[in-house]
């Protein structure tokens, strides 16, 4: 039997490492992610098209501009307001809340300065204005079902782990 290959509608299980250009480690995930290939939107178009083809046990790395991957820092996703107005369990640096955009859009937003009485949350991507390299090691592939095409998504039920792909 041949070995199954990645390619469209085909769901990918993988870990993933995420590092600069220099290689200092910027996110590692050792939880297995599943996405359903060449649907997902979660997943970058450059990473989509060095994943094609590759097999079970396949080592993908692929480098990623920011116009390619995280974008440019965008001043419009940061908010600003007085520390009394937010609460409690968000007043720290480093926690995550999540907002709906005007579109219903969720983007999470984290706290990145609380000075004077006022706090500022970022909604930029962690690794904005970065070339990050992505280092895929994948560990299964399985062909999707109809509704995983029709969602673009693989299913909860199906999946080992919840993705946490940006």
């Amino acid at each position: 039997m041949a070995e199954e290959r990645v390619e469209k509608n085909k769901i990918v299980t993988f870990v993933y490492t995420i590092t600069d250009e220099n290689g200092e480690v910027l996110e590692q995930s050792d939880v297995p992610n599943d996405y359903l290939h060449d649907q997902d939107e979660r997943m970058f178009p450059k990473v989509i098209q060095a994943l094609e083809g590759h097999q079970v046990g396949d080592v993908v790395k692929v480098t990623l501009t920011p116009e390619e991957g995280f974008g440019h820092y965008d001043p419009s996703l940061t908010f600003a307001d007085d520390l009394k107005n937010v609460p409690k369990e968000y007043q720290r640096l480093g926690a995550e809340a999540e907002f709906r955009d005007d579109a219903g859009q969720a983007v999470t937003m984290r706290v990145t300065k609380i000075e004077d009485g006022r706090i500022e949350l970022d909604g930029n991507p962690p690794f904005v204005d970065q070339t990050v390299v992505f280092i895929i090691n994948i560990l299964g592939i399985r062909d999707s079902t109809a509704q995983e095409v029709g969602s673009g998504q693989p299913m909860e039920e199906e999946q080992t782990t919840k993705p946490t792909l940006h």
